[in-house]
């Protein structure tokens, strides 16, 4: 832990300081919630948040992501003016490369949902798709679906944008200090144990991604998370890159990739991947994904990769989030398990969380990922994930 001298009390406290944490301690403490504690391990956004590919978007297959994406999207949209930071929002769009007919006839019906949401997606034909994303090879392709107003930004500057908020909204956020415990007696939290000292509290908010299912058992509370290695590169300059390349997704493989710099960020679920809390490099991921690109991205074949690092997706036995309030203890909120989507969807999560703990409606009924859902037998899965 640092040198930072805990508070002995606090009204809530956040266990995690990714893009949820911040985003949380944020809303909490602009809506008048005085003396918000958070506290994380690591570097504030240093678990899965700054390891993430920065992508945002509203293009998935349940009304409930599609809303969070979109309000999530209004946010980044305008964060430079409202945050004072920049994020180098780039809003390219996002573009999914089809080559299966089942795939496509789902797309179709997505799109039309995501329509009636007010997400302007549309499906476009192959031609459409290569002059969007010059660098793709069309081999294999039937359609693909495309909406202009997705994009991608940096986790890392949106992460300090809501952190400088937060404090200067009179937040503490106390880094490099890990939560050990919780204290729980007679169905209530009493207090918070750390590594430097103990905090009284009475309301707990977990934002601790990969790490949640500790954090739900201190409590009593199942939160069925599971880690998951995923791996991303950095390529060395391409020559003649597209400023506006969309992010670009080839759905049947997982490859995608989308400008950062003058080369690309790239990536690729690893179907041969195992749970656990992985954060090395894997390099028999390298050829697997080699063998897509110079299917995928023929062109690419000669660029030289220069960086690359690992993180984790927080899964969910149905690629669902875990977001509301305990029922068996009271005042624990939780906001994880976004399977790899926590980054996108983390301005509307912070305005949820504030609304549980003030007791107020929030703007979507989240019922339905109440962490609960896993103790019946019906499950409606995210099935755009990649």
């Amino acid at each position: 832990m640092t040198g930072r001298t805990l508070p002995d009390r606090a009204p809530v406290v956040i266990v995690g300081g990714g893009i949820m944490g911040v985003s949380i301690a944020y809303h909490l403490a602009a809506a008048g919630v005085r003396d918000v504690v958070l506290l994380d391990k690591g570097s504030l956004g240093s678990g899965s948040t700054c390891k993430a590919a920065g992508g945002v978007r509203a293009q998935f297959s349940d009304p409930l992501n599609i809303t969070l994406g979109r309000r999530s999207l209004d946010t980044f949209a305008t964060f430079a003016d409202r945050f004072d930071q920049e994020i180098d929002f780039h809003r390219v769009g996002y573009l999914f490369l089809l080559s299966d007919r089942d795939d496509v006839a789902t797309f179709e019906h997505n799109v039309a949902l995501q329509n009636e949401l007010g997400v302007p997606t549309r499906m476009i034909d192959v031609a459409e798709a290569k002059r969007l994303s010059p660098l793709i090879s069309t081999d294999g392709l039937l359609a693909a679906a495309y909406s202009p107003t997705d994009g991608h930004c940096t986790p890392e500057s949106v992460v300090l944008g809501y952190a400088t908020a937060a404090r200067r909204a009179g937040a503490t956020l106390v880094p490099h200090c890990a939560v050990t415990g919780v204290d729980v007696r007679d169905g209530r939290i009493r207090a918070v144990q750390t590594n430097g000292g103990t905090i009284a509290t009475s309301a707990v908010i977990c934002a601790a991604g990969a790490w949640s299912a500790e954090v739900g058992s201190w409590v009593g509370v199942d939160l069925p998370v599971t880690p998951l290695r995923r791996q991303i590169l950095i390529t060395e300059p391409v020559t003649g890159l597209d400023p506006d390349t969309p992010f670009t997704i080839d759905f049947a493989t997982t490859y995608y990739f989308h400008r950062e710099g003058q080369g690309l960020l790239l990536g690729m679920s690893d179907p041969e991947e195992t749970p656990g809390f992985k954060l090395n490099r894997s390099d028999d991921w390298l050829p697997r994904i080699g063998e897509v690109m110079e299917h995928r991205t023929p062109a690419l074949a000669d660029v030289g990769i220069r960086s690359g690092w690992a993180g984790l997706y927080e899964t969910t036995p149905d690629n669902n989030a875990l977001l509301g309030r305990a029922s068996t203890v009271s005042d624990f909120i939780y906001a994880t398990g976004f399977s790899g989507h926590g980054f996108l969807m983390g301005p509307a999560v912070g305005e949820i969380v504030r609304d549980l703990y003030l007791d107020r409606t929030p703007f979507i009924d989240i019922g339905a990922l109440d962490a609960d859902r896993f103790r019946g037998a019906v499950h409606r899965p995210e099935l755009n994930i990649v």
